[in-house]
């Protein structure tokens, strides 16, 4: 999808790439092609443009996902899942409390193969040093609750692109919170996680602390299922956006 993409590229908005497809370039390299400006480009926009389109061919050939990050406007972000679907990180975070000023207690990410879990406590100062080998993070409603509080806990430690579902399931129809959205998408869950929720994770770190081996354990099987269900969910919405950007009959 990158490769088909214009929007990065400055002063190229959806309007522009639009005419871009409709012209019949539809990717770096047919724009790269043309021995001319096309219609309506002067010769020094389309060098910017072009000079634009090589530096991005080479970042990505040696997946520098943060010159995208930097580039991509964050709604548009969404587009490089493929390129660098070898490398997400499915993300989600627990805390001990529903208030701004609550710690962050369990973290979990999954890759597409495995899931691993970050415990307060435990292993979760790993976590800024593990974040750097993943070139996009996918949330649910992160960035307005997982990254900032990462960030305040940890500092500054994201560079990666970053995919929130929240925005981009609302623009294709699917609003609400995330186990609304799986029921609707019929995205199941285990029968021992079934119908936890937020305060449900609040109060099981809680019986953690006081003592209980077996809160801890549903705890982690409940923000497993949260990012393990973030993949179908990506995958769902990504082919949505995809299908409204490029139109009917494209």
């Amino acid at each position: 999808m990158l490769t088909r993409s214009f929007v990065h590229i400055p002063g190229v908005g959806q309007v522009t790439e639009r005419r871009l497809w409709q012209a019949g370039i539809r990717s770096w390299p047919q724009a790269l092609a043309l021995p001319a400006p096309p219609p309506g480009f002067s010769v020094a926009r389309w060098k910017l443009i072009t000079d634009t389109l090589r530096e991005s061919a080479r970042n990505l050939s040696v997946g520098e996902h943060r010159y995208f990050a930097r580039l991509l406007h964050a709604r548009e972000h969404w587009r490089a899942f493929p390129d660098f679907r070898g490398r997400v990180g499915y993300l989600d975070i627990e805390t001990d409390g529903m208030s701004a000023s609550s710690r962050v207690t369990v973290v979990g990410i999954y890759d597409g193969r495995r899931t691993r879990t970050y415990v307060a406590g435990d292993n979760l100062d790993q976590l800024p040093e593990d974040l750097s080998q993943y070139a996009l993070l996918v949330t649910y409603n992160g960035a307005a609750f997982d990254l900032p509080f990462l960030r305040r806990r940890f500092g500054e430690i994201f560079d990666q692109l970053h995919v929130d579902l929240r925005f981009c399931l609302g623009r294709v129809g699917y609003q609400g919170g995330l186990k609304e959205i799986e029921r609707r998408l019929g995205v199941s869950r285990e029968d021992a996680v079934q119908g936890l929720d937020g305060e449900d994770a609040v109060w099981l770190w809680r019986e953690y602390q006081r003592g209980s081996q077996e809160a801890l354990e549903l705890l982690v099987a409940y923000n497993r299922a949260d990012v393990e269900n973030l993949e179908k969910l990506m995958e769902f919405a990504y082919h949505r956006l995809w299908e409204q950007l490029k139109g009917p009959g494209d």
